[in-house]
């Protein structure tokens, strides 16, 4: 008898806890694109700028100019694709909409036939699709995610999209400048804090994917580090061609 309860303890505890993260939401595809690229283009900007063998001021303006420009187009970016997006979205469900309106018994069938195919009996399918179909808005979400693919109710937002992405955007691309903000003058502490900075994004990352931290952050900070180093021996190349 003790098993027993235990066994259906252990059940009930697991049915509680067995949640899942939010994969569809619009913030976090920006927000993490956002700090990545704002890291890796502006610390590339800079070092490509440094390698030309100009002032520390002129680092800075460099930097600078690179988060405010970058920011705003990655929001802009942002914002515009995800609004397209979904206005393609509301366009493919109007469409199922008036289906539903003017052929309803024929959708019917055609949510019957999903779930037969999915291996459900043919009378429990119909008894299902026509349960189901009683609603009309239900029966648009049912045929929205198996027909589409998507949840009309969640739905991504442009401007979570575009907020995300300026600020994140923007966080990345400080980090660079912070050192020189700070009083240094020359760019290796930016480097360093930059390389850092990818290392911590990356790690971050790993925290809702399926990849181990550590490798997560040295993918980030090799590739950080290689653009970093790309660009700065081309800033040499031509500023020593320039000059």
């Amino acid at each position: 008898m003790a098993i027993i309860e235990t066994e259906a303890t252990l059940h009930e505890a697991h049915r509680d806890n067995h949640t899942h993260r939010d994969v569809n939401g619009g913030w976090l595809r920006p927000a993490v694109f956002g700090a990545m690229d704002g890291l890796v283009s502006n610390l590339a900007l800079m070092t490509g700028v440094a390698g030309g063998s100009v002032s520390h001021q002129t680092v800075v303006l460099t930097g600078l100019a690179g988060l405010a420009a970058g920011a705003f187009s990655m929001a802009a970016g942002e914002y515009t694709s995800v609004a397209s997006q979904r206005e393609l979205v509301e366009a493919e469900l109007d469409v199922e909409r008036r289906e539903l309106r003017k052929h309803p018994q024929d959708e019917e069938e055609e949510l019957a036939a999903l779930y037969r195919a999915r291996g459900v009996d043919e009378e429990l399918a119909r008894e299902v699709a026509r349960q189901l179909s009683r609603d009309p808005e239900q029966a648009l979400e049912i045929h929205a995610r198996e027909e589409l693919g998507i949840d009309p109710g969640d739905l991504p937002s442009p401007t979570v999209a575009a907020v995300s992405s300026f600020g994140s955007f923007a966080l990345g691309a400080l980090l660079p400048v912070l050192p020189y903000l700070l009083g240094a003058t020359s760019l290796w502490p930016a480097v360093l804090l930059a390389l850092l900075g990818l290392f911590g994004c990356g790690a971050v990352v790993a925290k809702v994917t399926a990849r181990t931290w550590w490798y997560s952050g040295l993918r980030q900070l090799a590739l950080g580090g290689a653009a970093a180093g790309v660009t700065y021996a081309l800033g040499s190349l031509f500023g020593t061609a320039v000059g």
